[in-house]
């Protein structure tokens, strides 16, 4: 089954959006998402629907699912029987969810039929939605089981100009690293607003780096995709500016506000938050040490601030320096 991958990367295609509300819906077709995007130019190729069954016409050729992550088993649910067959459905949720500790991937292999799981993919990657509608040079990578079915979501994604899209087979970890690296971005947030500077982030990274390395070897990765752009390159984009949900979350924190108060001031999901929740549960059940991670969690819902949390850290036991894949 499936259809055949395009001869070159697509430009032009038509595109059917699947809404959550008439208002987000309404202004797409409008010509501008003024709720989520404001200020671009909606290409006249974007329609949007509330109705699935609009959205997943029997033609479509690609399916993208960019539904949060605590959401996502809820939707494959209730649409179950009108999600189409055939093509390639790919996930763009980087999280776990929040009780099973599953990743997106996995609620998609649970939720839906076997004659499905041959076209899943995941799409993740260094990608704010702002840079790549302005045009500027982006690079993310899709995973599957099978080369052959990111190879097709690859050259569907790839624009031939700005967007470039690369193929792996590294599912478990690029899962692992898109969604532990909205954690660490709220450490980030946290350290950049306490004051502090570049020595402070770039030792976030690299251990904060060593944390998902190890949690992906754990799942079953082979902790290659970690200096890939799922891996460092989203770590270092999302760790480093502002226009990161997440590090916002963590900003606002080590400015005194509580999680409550973040969280009502925004229509955006920053995946993190419900994230450190799932996190700490399957990296205790592997047995695997998060401390940054953990530091996070009891943040978040302990009260712990920042500024302790990053104390505690910086008194933990001396340790050895150990390499990506070995993840120590």
């Amino acid at each position: 089954g499936g259809r055949p991958p395009p001869a070159r990367p697509r430009r032009g295609s038509d595109v059917r959006v699947l809404c959550h509300t008439e208002k987000v819906r309404d202004e797409i077709n409008a010509g501008e998402n003024k709720t989520y995007l404001p200020g671009y130019k909606v290409n006249e190729n974007i329609r949007a629907h509330t109705s699935i069954e609009e959205a997943c016409a029997p033609d479509v050729q690609i399916v993208l699912l960019v539904i949060p992550t605590q959401f996502l088993r809820t939707f494959l649910v209730r649409n179950l029987a009108k999600m189409p067959v055939g093509c390639p459905i790919v996930v763009c949720a980087k999280g776990i969810e929040v009780g099973t500790a599953e990743t997106p991937y996995e609620m998609m292999l649970a939720e839906l039929p076997g004659k499905y799981h041959k076209h899943f993919a995941v799409l993740a990657g260094p990608s704010f939605a702002k840079e790549i509608m302005d045009g500027e040079p982006t690079n993310v990578v899709v995973a599957s089981e099978g080369r052959d079915v990111a190879t097709v979501v690859a050259r569907y994604v790839s624009d031939g100009s700005s967007l470039r899209a690369y193929v792996s087979d590294d599912v478990h970890g690029i899962e692992i690293a898109g969604a532990v690296k909205n954690v660490l971005a709220i450490a980030s947030g946290a350290l950049d607003g306490l004051g502090f500077g570049n020595n402070a982030r770039a030792a976030l990274v690299c251990r904060g780096l060593a944390e998902l390395t190890r949690l992906a070897v754990a799942t079953g990765s082979n902790g290659r995709a970690m200096a890939g752009l799922a891996g460092v390159g989203d770590l270092m984009l999302t760790c480093s500016s502002s226009l990161s949900r997440n590090f916002t979350v963590g900003k606002k924190l080590a400015s005194g506000m509580t999680l409550e108060e973040i969280s009502g001031g925004t229509n955006a999901v920053a995946e993190g938050v419900a994230t450190a929740k799932s996190v700490r549960v399957l990296a205790g059940r592997l047995g695997v040490e998060m401390p940054i991670c953990d530091a996070v969690y009891r943040a978040l819902y302990e009260g712990l601030p920042p500024r302790e949390a990053l104390a505690e850290l910086q008194a933990r036991p001396l340790g050895a320096e150990g390499g990506l894949v070995a993840g120590e």
